[in-house]
């Protein structure tokens, strides 16, 4: 499953902003060095981890089929705060990574009949309004077009791509079944891990939280770098 050169460079790029922001959290933390709060990362926890215990099973299928659907929650932050309220005690981790499947499903097959009728020249077009990158539909076209039906399995353990691998399985018609199927199946170990990494982090989330809450604005200034790299480099 080959990168291109631009895919490569853009993973390369972010993936050196944030190992250079978690060195200079570690730098934080050590010496006990005061930054102003932003507040943000308290703000999104505290967010995250009501919401799913406000909404329960409902919420976490809303937002997994949100994912799916190409909209840009990413499941890395969903799942383990799922896990994490299972750790609770409030929610049961098989019903959890079953609800979070039947969300990838259902938002899968929205971005597949995306595909199937409004064709690649449609998310062209509107694609950038939900931030799919052409970059991560020419992958997926390629994976697709080269393995066939069988990477819509195997791209529900990819970051990025496996949402996205949805479109063009609609562009090219591809068995209706076989992709429900395929989809279901190769949803669940990414789900799972994810939300039992929640599980497992539980004892010591404060201890993270507090981690990340103390060098935020670390956290907040890379976000915004990749952000900006994201623009300048979709011109």
């Amino acid at each position: 499953m080959s990168l291109s050169n631009k895919e490569k460079k853009d993973i390369i790029f972010i993936f050196s902003v944030l190992i250079i922001a978690l060195i200079l959290a570690f730098i934080v933390n050590y010496l006990n060095i005061s930054l102003p709060s932003t507040g943000f990362v308290k703000s999104l926890t505290g967010f995250i981890t009501n919401l799913i215990e406000s909404t329960g099973y409902l919420g976490i299928l809303v937002l997994m089929t949100l994912e799916s659907a190409l909209i840009p929650i990413p499941s890395e932050i969903i799942m383990p705060f799922a896990g994490y309220v299972v750790y609770m005690g409030k929610l049961d981790l098989v019903l959890v990574v079953l609800m979070g499947t039947l969300g990838n499903l259902i938002g899968s097959l929205l971005a597949y009949y995306l595909g199937l009728y409004g064709g690649r020249p449609f998310i062209e077009k509107y694609g950038k309004y939900i931030l799919i990158r052409h970059s991560h539909l020419e992958t997926a076209e390629r994976l697709f077009n080269h393995y066939g039906d069988i990477i819509i399995f195997a791209s529900r353990m990819l970051p990025a791509v496996r949402t996205v691998i949805s479109l063009p399985a609609g562009i090219g018609k591809m068995n209706l079944k076989r992709f429900t199927i395929y989809t279901f199946i190769g949803s669940i170990p990414w789900n799972f891990a994810l939300t039992y990494l929640g599980f497992l982090l539980g004892p010591k989330w404060d201890e993270i939280t507090l981690f990340f809450e103390k060098a935020d604005i670390i956290f907040v200034i890379g976000l915004i770098i990749i952000l900006i790299y994201y623009i300048l480099s979709e011109r």
